[in-house]
């Protein structure tokens, strides 16, 4: 440990840039980057996975950039670097924003929104619900540990002072931040079919019968639907949740070949 120690002394400039590209991620990242989060707990924890990750480094990297602005550059460079890979793996997490907005919208909640710590916004009760619940499956199928490995793993795809912004990585983002928005479609895709249902079946009662009120009879025949819905969901998130967590992996390593430069 005392040798770990040296090597880190002698090369404090490599560690600060883990540092940097350690502590960026978990800016957005989920879990970590929560707001509720101490920040001093997120410090600590960025601190001790560089202690682990520097001695593993080629500590050669930086021999040559002696001056403080070349320095700056590398810093700013593996601070976009955490900041995109963060950033990717927060966005299958906004899908469930996404489903739940949808999902109120349909059900009759549009107008009841609820505090998020984490992006400091009002946001729907059923996106709360539906990120509380993922968050608690995340942690149960050790998807934090999956954001721990891709720091290691970026390390080996793209050492330090080697990223680059290329058309290719921005395209592919931009792919990404697209499938959010389909993700978020399929999540509510069962409660969207079920409301559908629900109102026309509504229209066709209301032509039938126009003594009854179909306002009256609709909105909370809307919340059941839909809550029942939200129920048969639930037992197919486990599902979702393992299939989101491969997409994470998946797009991360994407993104991170897509900044070597060729």
């Amino acid at each position: 440990m005392n040798i770990g120690f040296d090597i880190i002394l002698r090369y404090i400039e490599i560690f600060l840039l883990v540092m940097v590209r350690v502590t960026s991620l978990f800016i957005i990242s989920p879990i970590f980057g929560r707001k509720n989060m101490p920040n001093l707990m997120k410090i600590g924890f960025g601190l001790m996975i560089a202690l682990i990750i520097t001695p593993t480094l080629d500590l050669t990297v930086t021999s040559e950039n002696k001056h403080i602005l070349q320095y700056l550059l590398l810093v700013f460079n593996e601070f976009i670097v955490g900041l995109i890979l963060g950033f990717i793996s927060y966005m299958a997490f906004s899908a469930l924003y996404i489903a739940g907005q949808i999902i109120d919208m349909q059900i009759g909640f549009g107008m009841v929104n609820v505090f998020d710590p984490q992006s400091n916004i009002q946001i729907p009760v059923i996106a709360n619900f539906y990120f509380i619940i993922a968050m608690l499956m995340f942690l149960s199928i050790d998807g934090h540990h999956m954001i721990i490995s891709s720091i290691f793993y970026s390390y080996k795809v793209l050492p330090i002072g080697t990223a680059a912004i290329s058309s290719i990585l921005v395209s592919d983002v931009v792919r990404i931040f697209g499938d959010m928005f389909i993700i978020g479609f399929k999540i509510a895709g069962p409660v969207i079919a079920a409301i559908f249902i629900t109102d026309v079946a509504l229209g066709i009662l209301a032509r039938t019968v126009p003594q009854m009120n179909v306002f009256i009879v609709g909105m909370p025949l809307k919340i059941v639907i839909g809550m029942v819905t939200l129920a048969l969901v639930i037992a197919v998130f486990p599902i979702i949740m393992d299939a989101m967590v491969n997409g994470i992996y998946r797009d991360l390593e994407t993104v991170l070949k897509d900044m070597v430069i060729k």
